[in-house]
């Protein structure tokens, strides 16, 4: 069990959602697994790789780009964020976290899909691959189950239901 992972309680049936999954190319072998974590995590709960549109970007901070595109064109139920950022010995950290922060953030908020953040920002490779199957859980998956939880929540507001 993840030391640190969501707590989720609510419905996290995929079946039928449609699920645009942006994963960054930079530090390619976490973020391959954080992938295939969202994916699997999809299929054990009713999702179907046909419903889901995989768009690779080379970096992290490209994510919000191609999230705000998937957002915008209304054929997603949920979008799914994963990125590995690691920390080295100049700010360009602190600003592509910021960067992928703030636009994936924004996303979240409008309230018309179901965001899933598995952007890891982590200080060594050793913390990255805690977060992908080791003492921290699997991010990806946590990251796409988040997703259809928002989404169920979001479909329950809109008819009236208490989320």
């Amino acid at each position: 069990m993840s030391l640190d992972a969501p707590h989720l309680a609510g419905n996290v049936d995929a079946r039928g959602l449609k699920v645009g999954i942006i994963v960054s190319r930079f530090n390619n072998d976490i973020t391959e697994a954080l992938l295939s974590g969202a994916v699997s995590a999809l299929l054990e709960h009713g999702g179907c790789e046909e419903d889901m549109t995989i768009v690779h970007v080379p970096g992290a901070f490209e994510i919000g780009t191609i999230a705000a595109k998937m957002a915008n064109s209304g054929r997603f139920d949920a979008i799914v964020c994963l990125g590995c950022v690691i920390r080295g010995d100049t700010a360009h950290f602190d600003y592509v976290c910021q960067g992928a922060m703030d636009a994936i953030g924004k996303i979240a908020q409008r309230g018309d899909v179901g965001v899933g953040n598995g952007v890891l920002t982590v200080d060594s490779n050793e913390q990255a691959f805690e977060r992908i199957g080791g003492a921290h859980g699997h991010k990806g998956e946590e990251a796409a189950l988040t997703a259809v939880e928002v989404v169920r929540q979001l479909q329950a507001l809109d008819q009236g239901e208490g989320a």
